[in-house]
């Protein structure tokens, strides 16, 4: 039995309910890390996009294998191989690799470049610039294998870190003005870091766009646009959904009062921290509470 009717209509809709509201950077990446064994790897056409991520101090000879061109060439610190969907791929490695791989779901990353942040990519471009060295597409990919590994696991950072490491990367490839570039990557990872991890600190206290630009060292016009068309909130959006994010996991401990949540997420009171948490939640602190121990 089919469960679902728009299965077994003649032809796909022209509207879709399914296509409203934003992309989720962390659901259209994958991302590994490998320490592996100088080894031949098989040839193979992947259905994903692939991006290797040399972290490997010392430089190294491999040989890549990407199409029909075939290369034997020295691999530095910090350079990366893009290999686009439909691709046939190989490598060899003559010593231990040192890698981040991250694959992307192509259909879901052209839509997230597109609608997100307003630039037209297309696979062919991929293939472009097979190869380059970027230490700010390295410093963001780092940034979010290090969020994977972190013990306090933030969802809401996570999905930061993966935003960033994307615009870096279609930045490289999509089709911009070249003012808005030069904007763009004047806000490296570099400083979404200093800025994310001050957030992460400073939660619980005032946490201000004036105080938020200085860590940055940028004008707050420039932090403001910069971190909006990048992380898809406002700062002040971004600060208020990581301290419900924090409340959440604060108010699993049946025991600790309400007003003691407030506090420690920066919220002025517990009527502040009510509203805020039903604007974003759908429902009061109280009410999660009662169905998270349901």
């Amino acid at each position: 039995m089919t469960s679902r009717y728009q299965d077994v209509y003649p032809e796909g809709p022209e509207i879709n309910s399914e296509d409203l509201g934003a992309i989720k950077a962390s659901e259209l990446l994958t991302l590994e890390f490998f320490q592996a064994a100088p080894a031949q790897m098989p040839h193979e056409i992947f259905s994903q996009h692939h991006i290797l991520i040399n972290l490997r101090e010392e430089p190294t000879r491999v040989e890549n294998w990407r199409g029909t061109v075939h290369r034997d060439f020295i691999f530095h610190k910090n350079e990366i191989i893009v290999t686009p969907a439909g691709l046939r791929s190989g490598w060899k490695w003559y010593e231990r690799s040192k890698v981040i791989v991250i694959t992307l779901e192509p259909s879901r990353f052209e839509k997230f470049a597109q609608w997100e942040l307003g630039i037209l990519l297309r696979s062919e471009q991929l293939q472009d610039i097979p190869q380059f060295i970027d230490e700010d597409i390295t410093q963001s990919a780092i940034m979010l294998m290090d969020a994977l590994e972190s013990p306090l696991g933030s969802q809401v950072m996570f999905e930061s870190y993966a935003r960033i490491f994307l615009t870096k990367l279609i930045q490289k490839y999509g089709t911009q003005d070249l003012a808005d570039l030069k904007f763009s990557q004047s806000f490296t990872a570099a400083h979404y870091k200093r800025v994310l991890d001050y957030i992460h600190k400073e939660f619980g206290n005032e946490v201000n766009i004036e105080t938020m630009s200085s860590v940055a060292g940028l004008s707050t016009a420039h932090f403001s646009r910069s971190f909006k068309q990048t992380i898809g909130q406002s700062p002040h959006q971004f600060v208020m959904s990581y301290r419900i994010e924090q409340a959440k996991k604060m108010l699993a401990d049946l025991e600790q009062p309400m007003i003691d949540v407030a506090l420690s997420c920066g919220f002025s009171d517990q009527a502040h921290f009510s509203r805020a948490f039903k604007q974003l939640e759908g429902q009061n602190p109280k009410e999660f509470r009662v169905r998270y121990a349901s």
